[in-house]
């Protein structure tokens, strides 16, 4: 029976991922700040629009949606761009939203927190679709692992579950790390400090997507 993934670059696939996963980066950071602000269950929602997003690229990826970004690299970079101003434009409001007076503050924090179901979703999709570490992944870290001899399909089946699955648990971990903090969110002096932080980590990851892209 011949498998789909020869065992020792699946090994060595599955060790190469594992390092991407934990590395922080715009998803991850994406992941803590969205904890912190709108708490576990807003993490976790954003945890699977991110990772809906690398769905997407691994289905694309079987399209050879790869090779059409190679040749045309110009249109990722002005995703990527997208996806950086979307972040900064959340990071900003998390700043507004801090430094409000202190009644604002909490009625602004309520309602982030009522649309919660409705944003973390979207938000995690939309910037792990523009993240450029996914580009460096499919051109640079997957192609060395792919067997050419063998099918593709249940190739990107498996690195699809082994990745999707890492980027699961790490994400997870980091947001829900976030939202540990979320349970100091009535002390108003916490609650502004903190804002101002979710911020700029907001802004720090579209940074990185800028550097990267």
């Amino acid at each position: 029976m011949v498998l789909p993934v020869d065992p020792a670059r699946y090994s060595a696939f599955l060790a190469a991922m594992f390092v991407m996963a934990i590395t922080p980066g715009p998803a991850n950071l994406f992941a803590i700040a969205t904890g912190m602000e709108k708490g576990k269950g807003a993490a976790l929602l954003g945890v699977v629009g991110m990772n809906t997003a690398s769905l997407v690229w691994f289905v694309a990826a079987a399209l050879g949606l790869g090779a059409l970004i190679a040749a045309f690299p110009q249109a990722f970079h002005v995703l990527a761009m997208a996806g950086a101003a979307y972040l900064v434009w959340l990071g900003i409001k998390s700043i507004i939203s801090a430094l409000k007076p202190a009644g604002a503050e909490g009625s602004a924090l309520a309602a982030v927190r009522t649309s919660t179901g409705r944003s973390a979703f979207r938000d995690g999709f939309t910037v792990q679709i523009a993240n450029p570490k996914i580009l460096v992944f499919f051109a640079g870290v997957l192609p060395p692992f792919i067997d050419i001899h063998r099918p593709l399909v249940p190739q990107l089946i498996m690195f699809a579950c082994a990745t999707i699955g890492m980027d699961l648990i790490s994400m997870s971990a980091y947001g829900l790390g976030g939202a540990a903090l979320a349970t100091r969110m009535n002390e108003p002096a916490f609650r502004k400090g903190f804002g101002l932080l979710v911020g700029a980590l907001l802004i720090g990851a579209a940074c990185l997507i800028v550097l990267r892209g």
